[in-house]
């Protein structure tokens, strides 16, 4: 079978057609996305002329097109639509595209390029938003490690590959949870929810060929509309609680030790881009400064 992304897209607005795609599809895409990628970023860094927003900043948000591609219906098939095949290949990809986002990051040449445009940027005439774009693409990469040296940024590459990893096994466990529980419903129970979401909790009671008339589970389409509108307290109460507990079950998917791992991976990357805290700075960039 032709791997869809090398083939031209001729649906609706060029939607990718996701009926076609396969697990064996993604690598060989990535691959090749990747590559392309790399290639992008070394032209950019290593251009002779003059750095200018138009060969560093414009540059940099036309490369990678096919990397956006590949990324944007892998990570919805693997939020959506996952199998044991998708998982497998997501925790097999976590490290490998946290290191390609480091060395773009920390690539000498390219922050220096980038850092020329940056220092200059009152005297270019930037428009409103081509400025806050340029400040925008200096701040994530200085945020990223784009000025540690030495040890700090070999370690601060490997901290971002490990929280890829934790991160995607966090996310397959809390999913894993989610796909195991059903709790099936009366027809009292479903008083005060409306006639759309009914017929969604009955098409799945079919679809899991149980006996009651419907079935909720802990995916968000379908416990969300159950608290929103059920007029049943003690049933909100008992969806919620699943819901609040996913990753914390006595099962193997259970996150404690991940969870645990992840915030001292946080602290200590925080405290080599010189930090206080995570806190510090992961609000750095997203309040207020008074």
């Amino acid at each position: 079978m032709t791997n869809p992304f090398f083939t031209d897209w001729t649906s609706p607005y060029q939607a990718p057609p996701l009926d076609r795609f396969r697990p064996e599809h993604f690598p060989p895409a990535y691959t090749l996305a990747l590559a392309e990628h790399t290639a992008e970023i070394a032209a950019i860094a290593e251009n002779p002329a003059p750095p200018s927003f138009e060969n560093v900043v414009t540059a940099l948000e036309k490369s990678g097109r096919l990397l956006t591609r590949v990324d944007g219906v892998f990570s919805n098939l693997a939020s959506s639509a996952t199998g044991d095949a998708l998982q497998a290949i997501e925790l097999e990809l976590a490290p490998r595209l946290s290191a390609h986002w480091s060395a773009i990051s920390m690539h000498p040449a390219l922050f220096a390029r980038l850092d020329a445009v940056f220092q200059k940027r009152a005297t270019l005439g930037l428009e409103a938003e081509q400025l806050r774009v340029l400040e925008r693409y200096h701040l994530d990469f200085v945020r990223a490690g784009a000025r540690a040296e030495g040890e700090a940024r070999d370690r601060l590459a490997a901290i971002g590959q490990r929280l890829a990893v934790l991160g995607t096994q966090f996310e397959q466990n809390v999913l894993g949870d989610e796909e195991d529980w059903v709790l099936t419903l009366t027809e009292a129970q479903m008083a005060g929810v409306p006639p759309a979401v009914r017929d969604a909790a009955a098409a799945r009671a079919r679809e899991l060929g149980e006996h009651m008339p419907f079935a909720v589970t802990l995916t968000r389409s379908s416990v969300e509309p159950m608290l929103q509108f059920a007029d049943d307290r003690s049933l909100r109460e008992q969806l919620y609680r699943a819901w609040a507990s996913r990753g914390d079950q006595d099962n193997g998917r259970n996150n404690k030790a991940i969870i645990a791992e992840m915030l001292g991976l946080r602290a200590e990357r925080a405290r080599l881009l010189g930090y206080e805290n995570y806190a510090a700075f992961r609000l750095a960039d997203s309040m207020a400064g008074t």
